[in-house]
Order: C-alpha cells, then sequence, then structure tokens
C-alpha cells in the first residue's frame, strides 16, 4: 500500500515558503516534489481554504504564506491537507459473529486509538515556527 505523504510534502513546502522571498508558483513546487502543478493546486487549496497560504494569480503571482508559523501546528495542517487516516491497519468491517473475532478486534481497536490519540496530541504540539527555527539551527546558509 502506498503511503500518504500529503503531510510531510507540505510541511516541506510551507518552509520552503518561509524562507522564499515572493509567491511560488504551483509549478516550481511540482518540480521541488517531483509532482504535477495540478497535485499541488489541489493540496494547496486545503491550506488556502484554513487560511495557511493565499494564492495570487497574474504574472508575479502564485502560493505565499498567510499565516504566522508559531500560530501552525503539524496537526493543523494535517486536517488543512484532509486528514487523511493515520494508520492504514483495521478490524474487518462489518458485524463479528465470531466471539474470537470480537475480542481480535477490541484488543486492535484499543491499541490503535491510543496510539492515534497520542500522535495527534504530538502534532497538535510541534509549530511550523519550531520546525523553522530546528531548520535555521541545523543548516545555517541558503536553502
Amino acid at each position: 500500500m502506498r503511503r500518504d505523504s500529503r503531510l510531510s510534502r507540505m510541511l516541506h513546502v510551507l518552509l520552503h515558503m518561509a524562507r522564499h522571498d515572493g509567491p511560488m508558483t504551483s509549478e516550481a513546487i511540482a518540480t521541488m516534489l517531483r509532482t504535477n502543478p495540478v497535485v499541488v493546486r489541489r493540496t494547496m487549496a486545503g491550506l488556502r481554504d484554513a487560511g495557511y497560504v493565499r494564492s495570487e494569480k497574474g504574472h508575479g503571482g502564485g502560493w505565499a504564506l498567510a499565516c504566522d508559523l508559531d500560530s501552525v501546528s503539524l496537526l493543523d495542517v494535517h486536517r488543512a491537507v484532509g486528514g487523511p487516516q493515520v494508520f492504514a491497519i483495521g478490524n474487518e468491517i462489518g458485524p463479528a459473529h465470531c466471539l474470537v473475532e470480537r475480542l481480535v478486534n477490541e484488543a486492535v481497536a484499543d491499541a490503535l486509538q491510543e496510539a492515534e490519540a497520542l500522535l495527534i496530541a504530538r502534532f497538535g504540539s510541534i509549530s511550523l515556527g519550531e520546525l523553522a527555527r530546528g531548520f535555521d539551527a541545523r543548516y545555517a546558509g541558503p536553502v
């Protein structure tokens, strides 16, 4: 199964945008991500709808940050890009008639809910500003 990389890709884009003078075109972002500009526009639309970026049309236009990086968490970006399911594993869907299957489903569901709650809490505790400062501290110089 293919992993959903929208969160990490958009975090990557947002941090580049923070270090870029002026708007970035969908084409430039697509080249950076090795994807199609249409995919970029579709994904960035969620960030625009959430108020994290803005788009400018025409010559010299493109995507630009519209937020303070310290006010946006990884969880915010996760939700803006569609909040994909955190885990691909899960239970068989439908009523479980077998007692063993019910027991297994309960155990798996409980473990997944606990793990997802921890991950979501952690995403909520990390801001884009923290990531940007971490980058600056680690890599002094041009991007």
